[in-house]
């Protein structure tokens, strides 16, 4: 098998794309000025800083003026969470997640319990799904605000959105959605959605950008104080070179949405099959017929996940053992575990995530290898 790269950890990040990387160039040569400036290099950032922001809306439906740049994922949901928490916080205290939320919103959550507020941490089914009759039952009064994540980052499931959302509404409680994981890879209804957050280089675009909706009407507090950027909401020069890449990634993404949707899974599903064939004892994870065209959540018995990770990656194959955010620790997928895994078996899954640039004959690469790093490792363990 002669040695190649193949990289399939695109839930954790994704390849620029170089019609991103085109777009920003050119601003990065012409169009350096900061944008607060009076002057017309500066304006001129100012231009692109408000067409991008335009554009952004107008893809997604929205109003320009709901959208403000962050520097990413992390920085939209802790702005989404303590800004909401905060600016409501003589209406009520209480506060509604879910276990299985990215490490951004959870971690959040756990501050905020910390500074006085009351948190429920919702559970979910086998498949990853939050369940409806638990949040109804967990409102009280004193609930301010429901955060759930459009989709996992490790397993894929979709949560009810929709009926989340009706719910919020007919109680009068802000909904955020951590919407990182889904953005530019399945259609977004942002009715009866509050708080929106999202990140540029999930969907072929820069690191280090993003973006939080926050609906007209919906008071949060700043996060960052300093000066007055974004109408007062966020402090800090704007990343213009970021936002510009920002706007073209998600005008891609969602131009071929469709096409990109049909083709993950027609992938994904060529390789989940060919594993089945070759591989036995293996369980796939989630919610099979409601999750991301792109992820695969697969459980090896008898395999250490961190020992494939380490054979994968000597051919040249990148995959990941759950989220980027976690990968540094050796404790179980919280995850997983929500789905009933016991800690043993967690740590023997891997998180396969396909993308724009993935082929087929990548997969039967990808397969080819597994195949023998599965197998090598049972035989180890058997001695």
């Amino acid at each position: 098998m002669n040695k190649k790269n193949v990289y399939l950890d695109n839930n954790a990040t994704t390849q620029m794309d170089e019609r991103v990387i085109e777009v920003m160039t050119k601003v990065m040569r012409e169009s350096y000025g900061n944008p607060s400036s009076v002057y017309q290099i500066g304006q001129k950032g100012k231009k692109i800083l408000e067409e991008s922001r335009e554009m952004i809306s107008g893809l997604l439906g929205l109003k320009s003026r709901e959208i403000i740049f962050t520097s990413g994922g992390t920085e939209s949901n802790n702005m989404a969470i303590r800004g909401a928490a905060k600016a409501l916080k003589n209406k009520g205290r209480h506060l509604i997640t879910s276990v299985i939320e990215h490490s951004s919103v959870l971690n959040t959550f756990k501050d905020m319990e910390s500074l006085g507020w009351e948190v429920t941490y919702l559970g979910v089914d086998e498949k990853g799904r939050v369940n409806i009759k638990e949040l109804q039952s967990s409102i009280k009064d004193e609930t301010v605000l429901i955060s759930i994540m459009h989709s996992n980052n490790e397993i894929g499931t979709l949560q009810p959105i929709r009926e989340i959302g009706k719910i919020a509404k007919s109680k009068n409680i802000i909904f955020h959605v951590d919407g990182v994981q889904s953005l530019g890879k399945v259609k977004i209804d942002f009715e009866n959605i509050d708080l929106f957050s999202f990140a540029a280089h999930k969907f072929y675009g820069p690191k280090g950008i993003g973006a939080l909706y926050v609906k007209s009407g919906v008071k949060i507090e700043k996060l960052l104080t300093g000066g007055y950027q974004e109408r007062n909401r966020r402090a800090g020069t704007e990343n213009v070179v970021g936002v510009c890449g920002m706007a073209r990634a998600l005008e891609i993404s969602l131009e071929n949405l469709y096409i990109e949707m049909e083709k993950e899974k027609k992938i994904r599903d060529h390789m989940e099959n060919k594993i089945l064939e070759k591989i036995d004892k293996i369980t796939i994870n989630g919610d099979l017929s409601n999750r991301l065209f792109n992820t695969s959540s697969i459980t090896f018995e008898k395999v250490e996940a961190e020992s494939l990770l380490f054979a994968l990656d000597m051919k040249g194959i990148a995959v990941s053992a759950g989220s980027a955010c976690a990968s540094s620790t050796l404790s179980p997928s919280h995850v997983l575990e929500a789905i009933a895994l016991s800690g043993n078996t967690a740590k023997s899954t891997l998180r396969i995530s396909l993308g724009r640039f993935t082929t087929e004959e990548d997969i039967d690469y990808f397969v080819e290898a597994l195949e023998l790093a599965v197998a090598n490792e049972r035989n180890l363990n058997i001695i």
